[in-house]
């Protein structure tokens, strides 16, 4: 898959482990661990849109923070431009980008903006505070110029008086337009969007995600965004020639270019993650039988996967040997347009060759 310009963060074999312990269990020495994210590796280059998609728990936000550097990873690394982020942070390796620089460069705009923004500051204080931590010689009257001109960009028309107000007197699309607009005073290269649109009205959300392309192209920034909603994803990926990537129990099962992922995706969870999305495919949805192309089992304890192939529990085309291996992504069909971790793009994979699992 041709990309421009170089990788501003690289994860390469990353995992991020959790673990929960009850009283019992401490007391008995015993914990429980769950493997958020497992052996992913992915590149965001510069100006370039990766969205992760897949069902609640799957890893794809706990993957996201790993790659803001807000979450240190458990195995694995994350790079900056080729610099250590957590070598940074500690004060160790050869590197030289400070940290300080990092965490400018890697931003994040939350699910819930008004949560995330200070109730008792207006929004002019707000937007203040980032820009008076990054750049302490910068005066008022230039700070309070850049926060204005920014408000004025975003469409809270007229700056000035919507500077004023606090987070309460705002709309729920003016309160994630305020927390989009502070992470871009940073001017950074990568900026994490988690479910940025989701708790907006859908009449708001094209408006959001053809705001957050205008500023892309102003502000030259690349995007990692968030999504449960497979068409979000499609419109936010597919208009800018993006890449959606969809994740199942901590693995990143399949990742490729927008039209490719959703027109032909080669995982059969992207297929029900697409059945279960009608208006992607509004032909398909009127000539459905209503039968769920997956098997009917549950989906399986994080703290316990399957082994192999960890959607094989639910798979309707699994065979022995997804129980006996993990697959790997690598070119789907032979294109470089999407990787697929699934035997079946192996033509000479012992997959073929295995028994069908019993229904």
């Amino acid at each position: 898959m041709s990309r421009s310009g170089e990788p501003v963060v690289t994860l390469e074999n990353v995992g991020v482990e959790f673990t929960n312990q009850s009283l019992k269990q401490f007391l008995r020495r015993e914990k429980d661990a769950v493997k958020a994210v497992d052996d992913v590796s992915l590149e965001i280059h510069e100006g370039e849109v990766v969205v992760l998609v897949g069902e609640s728990g799957c890893g794809k936000t706990t993957l996201g923070k790993t790659a803001v550097g807000l979450q240190r990873p458990t195995s694995g690394s994350v790079r900056y431009y080729g610099q250590d982020v957590w070598e940074a942070k500690d004060g160790t390796g050869d590197g030289d980008i400070p940290f300080t620089d990092i965490r400018r460069a890697l931003q994040i705009v939350h699910q819930d903006p008004g949560s995330s923004l200070n109730p008792n500051r207006t929004v002019l204080s707000n937007l203040s505070v980032p820009l008076k931590k990054q750049y302490p010689n910068m005066d008022v009257e230039e700070r309070e110029d850049r926060i204005y001109k920014l408000l004025d960009y975003v469409g809270m028309k007229p700056a000035t008086s919507y500077a004023s107000r606090y987070p309460h007197q705002l709309s729920g699309g003016e309160q994630q337009r305020v927390a989009l607009g502070r992470a871009l005073l940073m001017n950074p290269d990568l900026v994490l969007a988690d479910e940025a649109v989701s708790a907006l009205d859908v009449s708001l959300r094209i408006e959001m995600m053809d705001l957050m392309h205008d500023l892309q192209r102003e502000f030259n920034t690349s995007y990692l965004c968030i999504s449960h909603d497979l068409a979000n994803a499609y419109y936010f990926a597919e208009k800018v020639g993006g890449r959606i990537g969809i994740m199942y129990l901590g693995k990143l099962v399949e990742i490729g270019a927008a039209e490719e992922v959703i027109r032909n995706p080669s995982h059969p969870y992207t297929k029900v993650l697409r059945w279960a999305t009608p208006v992607m495919d509004p032909d398909a949805a009127r000539e459905a039988t209503g039968e769920v192309p997956m098997r009917e089992i549950d989906i399986p304890d994080p703290k316990n996967p399957p082994s192999g192939c960890r959607f094989h529990t639910r798979c309707p085309k699994a065979r022995e040997a997804c129980t006996e291996s993990t697959p790997t992504l690598r070119p789907a069909d032979g294109t470089d347009r999407s990787e697929v971790a699934c035997f079946r793009s192996e033509p000479d994979h012992e997959y073929w060759h295995s028994d069908p699992l019993p229904e």
